[in-house]
């Protein structure tokens, strides 16, 4: 069974504040990924998520 609240504020759009601070990220960054990505929480999430494992593996393995 799933949980009604929880289902709406999945489908909600994320604040950029709110999502800038979730990840770690820039308010400029932040709100390109939800324009770009918006307002699906998940592909929002989907894209921030993606973007940190790459500037960690850029971290490990600089040019």
């Amino acid at each position: 069974m799933t949980d009604g609240l929880a289902d709406d504020l999945e489908d909600q759009p994320y604040e950029t504040a709110s999502f800038a601070s979730k990840y770690g990220l820039s308010d400029k960054l932040a709100k390109a990924m939800l324009i770009a990505n918006g307002p699906s929480r998940r592909a929002c999430d989907a894209a921030a998520s993606t973007y940190l494992r790459y500037v960690a593996l850029r971290r490990e393995h600089p040019k």
